[in-house]
C-alpha cells in the first residue's frame, strides 16, 4: 500500500511570496516542497506580459496595474522595477507566516548529497524560541542534538518569540559590487550547520532571497523602501527592511535567527550594474549604522505599527540632513503603514504579547 504523505506543516498558515519579470521554471524543482503552499506572486516591470507558471501550482499574481488598482494613490510606497516590490505580497497576505525566494534561488544539497527542504526548515527556527539576551555556544539550543550550555542562565532558557528566519546561499554569495569586482570567482562551498539568534543590540544584513517571517507578529516592518525606478539607490531594499525589522524586535523582546537553511543561488548579477545601484549606499550606509544602533523607542511603543512610525520620525529628523531621498523614505513609511492598516484592519493595533523588552 503506498504510503499517504503527511500534511505539509503550517499549510494553511503560510504564502510564498516571490518577486519576479520572468517565467516560473525554477518552481519545478521546489513543487515536492512548495505546491501544497499558496503562493503570492508579485510581478516587476511591464504588466503587460504575461508571466507563466507551471501547472499545479496554488497561486494569486499582481502586477503593476493591480498594485495601483489595490492601493490607489498609496501605491506609491511600492517599489518599481525593483525586487523590493516583494513587500507587496507580505501587505496582501492573510497568512500568519511568509517565506520569500528570488527566482534564481534554486535547491540545494547538504554534505550527504540529500536535497534540503528550505522551507520546512525556515518553520521549524519560526516554531521555536530565539535567545537574543545570552549567546549559547552550541549555537541553537533547540535543534535536535543540542542544548543550553553550562552557565547558561536557566531564567533565560524558556527564550522568545522567533519573529525572523533568515537563511543563507551556496555558490554565489551575496556580495556588494565591490566584492564582487575583486572576487568574480568567488563560491560559498561552505555548508555550516548552525542556526543562531543574532544577539540584541546587534544589526546584521538581512538577504531578501530566503527569508522567512512571522507576520502576526513583525509583518509590518518588513517594508523593502523606495528603490530602483526613480529612486537614487537599489539593492538596499532587504537592509533597510533588516535593519528596521531588528530594532524593533529587540524593543519587544522578539529573535532574529540566521542560518540554516540554505539555498543554491544560481547566477550572480552584473556587479557594474549593481555598483551604479549601490554606490550611493556603500558611503550612507556609514551613516545609516550608527543612526540604528542609537535609535531608541519609547515605552508607550508596544505594536510594530507604533515602533514604525517612530522610526520613520527618526528617520526624517536624523538621515534627513544626509541627502533629500530619507525625507521621502519616512514618508513612503508612513504610507506603508497606512496602506498595510488598510488592508489588514484586525492587525492594525495588535500588541506583542510580551511588550517591550527594555
Amino acid at each position: 500500500m503506498a504510503s499517504v504523505s503527511p500534511t505539509p506543516v503550517l499549510k494553511d498558515e503560510l504564502d510564498i511570496v516571490i518577486p519576479t519579470i520572468r517565467n516560473l521554471d525554477f518552481l519545478e524543482m521546489w513543487r515536492p516542497f512548495f505546491q501544497p503552499y499558496h503562493l503570492i506572486i508579485v510581478q516587476d516591470g511591464d504588466p503587460s506580459k504575461t508571466i507563466k507558471v507551471p501547472d499545479g501550482f496554488d497561486y494569486e499574481l499582481y502586477n503593476r496595474n493591480d498594485i495601483n488598482r489595490i492601493l490607489g494613490p498609496k501605491a506609491s510606497c511600492i517599489s518599481f522595477k525593483d525586487s523590493a516590490c516583494r513587500c507587496f505580497g507580505y501587505m496582501v497576505s492573510k497568512k500568519k507566516y511568509i517565506f520569500t525566494i528570488d527566482d534564481d534561488c534554486f535547491v540545494a544539497k547538504d554534505p550527504s548529497g540529500k536535497e534540503i527542504n528550505a522551507l520546512e526548515q525556515h518553520i521549524k527556527n519560526l516554531l521555536s524560541p530565539s535567545t537574543p539576551f545570552f549567546f549559547n555556544t552550541l549555537y541553537d539550543p533547540y535543534q535536535e542534538g543540542a542544548d543550553f550550555v553550562r552557565g547558561y542562565p536557566f531564567s533565560l532558557r524558556e527564550g522568545v518569540p522567533t519573529a525572523v528566519s533568515h537563511g543563507l546561499w551556496l555558490n554565489i554569495p551575496d556580495y556588494d559590487a565591490p566584492t564582487q569586482l575583486v572576487k568574480p570567482l568567488e563560491r560559498n562551498t561552505r555548508y555550516v550547520d548552525a542556526i543562531m539568534t543574532v544577539p540584541k543590540g546587534t544589526l546584521f544584513p538581512m538577504c531578501g532571497m530566503n527569508l522567512a517571517f512571522n507576520r502576526e507578529l513583525i509583518g509590518p516592518a518588513m517594508y523593502f523602501g523606495l528603490m530602483g525606478d526613480g529612486q537614487p539607490i537599489g539593492r538596499y531594499d532587504d537592509m533597510w527592511a533588516g535593519w528596521c525589522t531588528k530594532v524593533i524586535c529587540d524593543h519587544l523582546g522578539l529573535g532574529v535567527k540566521t542560518g540554516l537553511p540554505y539555498i543554491w543561488h544560481s547566477k550572480a548579477s552584473n556587479p557594474f550594474v549593481n555598483l551604479k545601484k549601490e554606490y550611493k549606499g556603500i558611503y550612507w550606509q556609514e551613516e545609516l549604522i550608527p543612526f540604528f544602533q542609537s535609535v531608541a523607542l519609547p515605552k508607550d511603543c508596544a505594536t510594530v505599527q507604533k515602533c514604525y512610525l517612530e522610526l520613520s520620525k527618526q528617520v526624517k529628523a536624523k538621515l534627513g540632513k544626509v541627502d533629500d531621498y530619507f525625507n521621502k523614505l519616512a514618508d513612503a513609511m508612513v504610507t506603508w503603514i497606512e496602506a498595510w492598516d488598510e488592508l489588514n484592519p484586525s492587525n492594525a493595533s495588535a500588541e506583542v504579547a510580551n511588550g517591550p523588552k527594555k
